[in-house]
């Protein structure tokens, strides 16, 4: 088997495995004997045994699951009085979504894609899976199929309940289901401590929030503006009429579109946000876009961005109208332009920090250095070199000492100003001792490194943000 094959489940050999061919072989002959007859649970029990013995952890795990969810369902059907021959008739579906769901949480994505598939062969109005299946074709990047199966998943149900037994709070969670644009929220709320009740608001109507089961406290989930704005009164009303604490307002929300910020930061010391203007329609003609950008008051260099697009997608820079006029027409879509400024240090390289308000309080995250204006954390290839390391390091354990006095005063006044209860905030500080905004929004990702990799040192200011997040809640819910 060369390298780079997968067996019929969808499984990729560990290399140690690769030295028993015979264990191979079998496991691909079970692998393929599941395809025919995926329901079999001696075979997931079979090949779970042949996994752990090929020392592939994640894929005995995902198939041992299989075989105790079959034998839970066996044991309350027969508490349930049923018949060993109705019991036989059985046919559910969810040994297998927790086999797909097993690989999914180990990273397993074509593993997860293969069996979501066996699934929805058995149950296509199974919602859940459709749900966890429109996850993994984001993460294979095919967001188009991904919005296909979440738009099945928030028709047939809105409401998603995932249960801890020791949670300290039942946390509603307010997302849409028709596009991205959510807080992360696998780190803020990690679901084997957070009782979560996940609420598609854009697939509900209003009678469904009576019918929502009990909860402490909402967090609104919904943090990029440009999704956000059709639903802004639908949030408001479920705000103004659920009686529970609210987190991240969604009129505070909307202050945070690109083209709103400027003025929304306007007026703190040493805050410095480039103009920018929102493009709604495609403009008719190369002087009206001349004319857009004049009373925009905008000046080239400038950056074009799609609408609702984070993470540098679709991003490009412009020194003209010779490059710009044509790059518009292609998109023929919603886009803003913000005047670019040069940002670059002293020794060449570029730097994006980022700090996450908690309350409106803010705690460094991380800090991306790269030799281009667009900087992102691993294309900035911050583990090849060292010394980047070491600079991240001490912006985390000092942020004072790295960034100066008068940024972090206006970090500070940056957080009062945005209003949110989760936030994040991309900048720069300028020679001058100003914070350069590329933007501030409730869309910004945190997450826990490998405890064995080198990013490892990230994860205490991680645990940092996540206490502070947990200590916010239970302020809230008190009424403090």
């Amino acid at each position: 088997m060369a390298p780079s094959e997968q067996t019929a489940d969808g499984l990729t050999p560990q290399p140690s495995a690769k030295k028993d061919s015979h264990t191979q072989e079998t496991i691909a002959t079970l692998a393929a004997a599941l395809d025919s007859d995926p329901l079999n649970i001696g075979l997931h029990a079979a090949l779970a045994e042949m996994l752990r013995d090929a020392g592939n952890e994640s894929g005995y795990l995902a198939h041992r699951i299989a075989v105790t969810t079959s034998d839970a369902i066996t044991a309350s059907a027969k508490e349930a009085g049923l018949s060993a021959e109705a019991i036989a008739e059985i046919r559910s579906a969810l040994p297998l979504f927790n086999v797909a769901t097993a690989y999914y949480m180990r990273g397993d994505h074509e593993a997860a894609l293969h069996w979501f598939g066996h699934t929805l062969a058995i149950e296509p109005d199974l919602a859940i899976a459709h749900q966890n299946l429109a996850a993994v074709l984001d993460l294979l990047n095919r967001p188009d199929d991904a919005q296909k199966h979440r738009s099945r998943a928030y028709s047939l149900q809105r409401v998603f309940v995932e249960a801890a037994e020791h949670a300290p709070r039942r946390v509603l969670i307010l997302y849409a289901g028709r596009l991205s644009g959510n807080v992360p929220i696998e780190t803020l709320l990690p679901p084997n401590t957070s009782y979560r009740i996940k609420y598609a608001i854009d697939y509900a109507s209003e009678v469904e929030d009576a019918l929502l089961p009990h909860y402490d406290l909402v967090f609104n989930a919904i943090s990029e503006p440009d999704i956000a704005q059709p639903l802004l009164n639908r949030l408001e009303t479920f705000a103004r009429r659920c009686g529970r604490p609210f987190l991240n307002r969604p009129a505070a929300v909307m202050r945070t579109q690109r083209h709103q910020l400027p003025e929304l930061l306007a007026g703190l010391d040493d805050v410095l946000i480039p103009p920018c203007a929102r493009i709604d329609r495609p403009p008719v003609s190369c002087d009206d876009l001349a004319a857009q950008i004049y009373e925009g008051r905008i000046g080239f260099p400038l950056i074009l961005r799609p609408h609702a697009k984070h993470g540098g997608e679709g991003v490009s820079l412009h020194q003209s109208l010779d490059t710009l006029w044509p790059a518009i027409q292609t998109l023929n879509a919603p886009c803003y332009l913000t005047m670019f400024r040069n940002y670059c240090s002293a020794d060449g390289h570029f730097r994006k920090f980022r700090t996450i308000f908690v309350d409106r309080r803010p705690f460094p995250y991380h800090l991306a250095i790269g030799p281009q204006w667009m900087v992102h954390y691993f294309s900035a290839e911050m583990t090849s070199h060292p010394w980047k390391l070491d600079e991240e390091r001490r912006f985390l354990e000092n942020p004072r000492a790295v960034l100066g006095e008068r940024a972090m005063l206006a970090l500070a006044a940056i957080g009062q100003r945005l209003d949110l209860d989760y936030a994040g905030i991309d900048y720069t500080v300028l020679d001058d001792g100003r914070v350069l905004v590329f933007e501030a929004n409730a869309t910004m990702l945190v997450h826990r490194e490998a405890t064995d990799g080198e990013l490892a040192h990230k994860n205490v200011f991680v645990e940092r943000i996540v206490e502070a997040f947990e200590q916010m809640q239970a302020a809230r819910r008190t009424g403090r």
